[in-house]
């Protein structure tokens, strides 16, 4: 019993989405391996299944099998199970079921939510989780009877299921397809590469599931104001647009010479909306010029927004050392969006993520091509892809050996769960100094002479901060990252405060200083 508790308290937010994500994969791969999940009623190997769960749930798209040909009805109901269970996070899931079972909400699963879906704050969690998904499945709703046209009266009833599958699979940037039995196997979307209406939509929902879903929010709250909007979601909406056109121009120039102007065009788009991180294709990427090819992987490994069902290093992180270099180029002391400095600690952070993510995929090419004795171009494409989560391919992914495919497997897993989460989840233990509950106003008592480092960090629902007269220190940090303090009244008394004692307070440097009480 004992272990069992100390095991518990080990448990930290990161460590549950960890194991979340790896359990769910491990019974999709079972699920997988049954008879009834292949068409010929075959047990498919763990090898092969695992592969298959992990990139379903990792919402990449490579696949072993071609997804129509092999797998029956129940074997694709499974995989498109295991897209929307990764798309919108294990987490989010399981909090969304125990919500609709009347379960409450303990402290820690907020905390662990706040984590999973990269929320600013632990207040109003429950709201956002029930927004994403009632969301999540209006859109995907939306997609799938717009995508009826198109494969209804080509395919009479089965075009239903396909609508739906390929609504889910583009909405969760999963890149699945079903158009193997039809257009020939791993032909993605290539046979619609002309029709300019499917090609919209499925780019609509590709751009729609990557920007996030506390972009999302934002928008719906704040609608048309866009100077109301948060820094965070201008940042995103600004990258996510010049990361569409500026590649699809240069697509258009290199890329699809011997097709039509209107196919041409639509080609362009497709092709820059979709490494990030879709995996859907319209064009047989093999034929592509090495520019091409180089452009979409430095697009796979951008990937899409925080918060978002894509995967890759993420569009703020971009952003963020972006707006860095720039802050250096003009000799500036820190980085800056529309007004607001950029923590050090975000630009280090985001330093990291695309350290880790450049030297895992670079690692990891090497590798797959001695081990393979292919061209090592081929095989970084494969590696992007896998660790952005997109799916996109050269065609070696299915005569790659099983040393190549676990390495394939490890770097899905961790695109999808985050580095910093997987790092985190290794190494730190738990730190229960985050667990605090919202409060609005404080008024600390009397005869207290000293607060001590980090007492009201990390709480970010207080407003109002009253301090009794007689008070001689305020230490480090004492009210980090309080996002909505306001107005603070500090006596006389007051000798020393400590470093970094109001840093992030953004609320209260955009709205009022701090009042000294006389």
């Amino acid at each position: 019993m004992s272990d069992l508790v100390r095991i518990k308290e080990e448990l930290t937010s990161f460590r549950i989405i960890t194991l979340g994500f790896v359990g769910v994969i491990l019974l999709g791969a079972m699920l997988l391996m049954l008879p009834i999940s292949s068409q010929r009623g075959e047990i498919t190997t763990f090898g092969n299944a695992l592969f298959t769960a992990t990139s379903a749930v990792c919402v990449t798209g490579l696949v072993v099998y071609d997804t129509a040909t092999y797998w029956s009805y129940f074997g694709q109901t499974v995989i498109l199970i295991l897209i929307q269970v990764g798309g919108l996070g294990v987490i989010s899931v399981a909090s969304f079921l125990s919500m609709i079972a009347g379960r409450k909400i303990s402290l820690m699963q907020r905390q662990t939510m706040q984590n999973a879906l990269s929320a600013p704050q632990v207040g109003g969690i429950v709201k956002l989780t029930r927004f994403i998904f009632l969301t999540s499945f209006a859109i995907e709703g939306i997609g799938a009877l717009l995508l009826f046209p198109v494969f209804v009266p080509r395919y009479g009833l089965k075009g239903i299921w396909l609508s739906v599958f390929h609504s889910i699979s583009a909405f969760c940037n999963a890149g699945f397809d079903l158009m193997g039995d039809k257009t020939g196997k791993f032909s993605s979307l290539t046979s619609f590469s002309g029709n300019v209406y499917l090609n919209m939509v499925v780019c609509i929902l590709i751009i729609l599931g990557g920007m996030g879903f506390l972009t999302w929010r934002d928008i719906a709250t704040k609608k048309t104001r866009l100077k109301e909007y948060k820094m965070q979601t201008k940042v995103i909406l600004v990258t996510t647009i010049i990361l569409i056109f500026v590649p699809a121009i240069l697509f258009f120039f290199v890329e699809f010479y011997d097709n039509p102007l209107e196919k041409r065009i639509c080609m362009s788009i497709f092709q820059a909306v979709t490494p990030r991180t879709a995996g859907f294709n319209t064009a047989d990427l093999s034929k592509m010029s090495d520019a091409g090819k180089t452009m979409t992987m430095i697009l796979m490994l951008i990937g899409g927004s925080p918060g978002s069902t894509a995967g890759g290093m993420k569009t703020t992180t971009v952003a963020v050392l972006f707006a860095n270099a720039v802050a250096v180029f003009r000799r500036r002391q820190n980085a800056n969006f529309y007004g607001r400095r950029i923590d050090d600690s975000i630009v280090k952070s985001a330093a990291t993520i695309m350290f880790m993510y450049q030297f895992f995929a670079v690692s990891a090419a090497v590798i797959i091509s001695m081990v393979e004795s292919l061209p090592i171009l081929d095989c970084m494409f494969e590696s992007f892809s896998a660790i952005g989560t997109v799916g996109l391919t050269l065609g070696i992914t299915t005569s790659l050996s099983q040393i190549s495919h676990i390495i394939l497997i490890l770097l899905m897993f961790f695109g999808r769960v985050g580095g910093l989460t997987i790092i985190y989840a290794a190494f730190s233990h738990k730190d229960t100094s985050t667990l605090k509950y919202p409060i609005e106003n404080i008024t600390v008592g009397k005869n207290v002479k000293r607060i001590g480092k980090f007492a009201f960090s990390q709480c970010q629902y207080v407003k109002n901060v009253l301090l009794p007269i007689g008070l001689e220190e305020i230490g480090e940090s004492a009210f980090d990252n309080c996002w909505n303090l306001e107005k603070i009244e500090i006596p006389d008394s007051v000798k020393k405060i400590g470093a970094n004692c109001f840093e992030r307070c953004q609320a209260m440097l955009l709205h009022i200083a701090i009042i000294f009480q006389r």
